[in-house]
């Protein structure tokens, strides 16, 4: 086996070893980010497994209402604030079946000004 096939096999193994640890600090701060937020707003913080889009289902329905307006491939330096603003606009005036055909802004609105709507 010429040496540098070993010296690669070995780089690739240290990259691999490195990313893991930097993936596994970054958990453990957002781990920590969001008992401070559960504890501070009383809301709990769930983390999905990796590769499981089935566990983060009202945000893979929002990245595919997303979809419509903004490519995958596309770069957001082509879009300005305002084309931003309107898309926003859109989805979270856009009526959902998890919020029993409410809005999302609707929905923010009655948790935000607690006007006894139950949200779902």
């Amino acid at each position: 086996m010429p040496v540098w096939v070993g010296e690669v096999a070995r780089s690739r193994r240290w990259r691999r070893n490195r990313l893991s640890i930097s993936g596994c600090a970054s958990k453990c701060i957002w781990s920590a980010r969001s008992a401070r937020f559960t504890r501070d707003t009383g809301c709990r913080v769930y983390f999905c497994d990796p590769s499981s889009p089935w566990q983060r289902g009202t945000n893979e329905n929002t990245n595919r209402l997303l979809r419509q307006y903004l490519p995958k491939s596309g770069d957001l330096d082509s879009y300005d604030q305002a084309a931003l603003d309107v898309i926003a606009d859109r989805l979270n005036n856009r009526p959902r079946a998890v919020l029993r055909w409410h809005t999302p802004a609707e929905a923010f609105a009655a948790v935000h000004w607690n006007d006894g709507w139950d949200v779902p």
